[in-house]
């Protein structure tokens, strides 16, 4: 588990920072009125946020 958690810090840090990301621009951005697929819930702009932020930081992980 350390060895996974070592080779891919990065990754779960991006997903992680794209969770809390996804949170917040639903709190303070996101519509209220329920007619935005990914903004109108927390639950889903977070998940949403999550994905982004790893793929992203999947881009500067060092390959083996």
């Amino acid at each position: 588990m350390k060895e996974f958690l070592r080779a891919n810090w990065i990754v779960i840090a991006g997903t992680l920072t794209g969770a809390v990301g996804g949170y917040l621009y639903w709190k303070f951005v996101g519509c209220h009125d329920g007619s935005c697929a990914i903004t109108s819930n927390a639950l889903n702009s977070s998940f949403y946020g999550a994905v982004v932020g790893g793929l992203f930081m999947s881009l500067f992980q060092k390959q083996p």
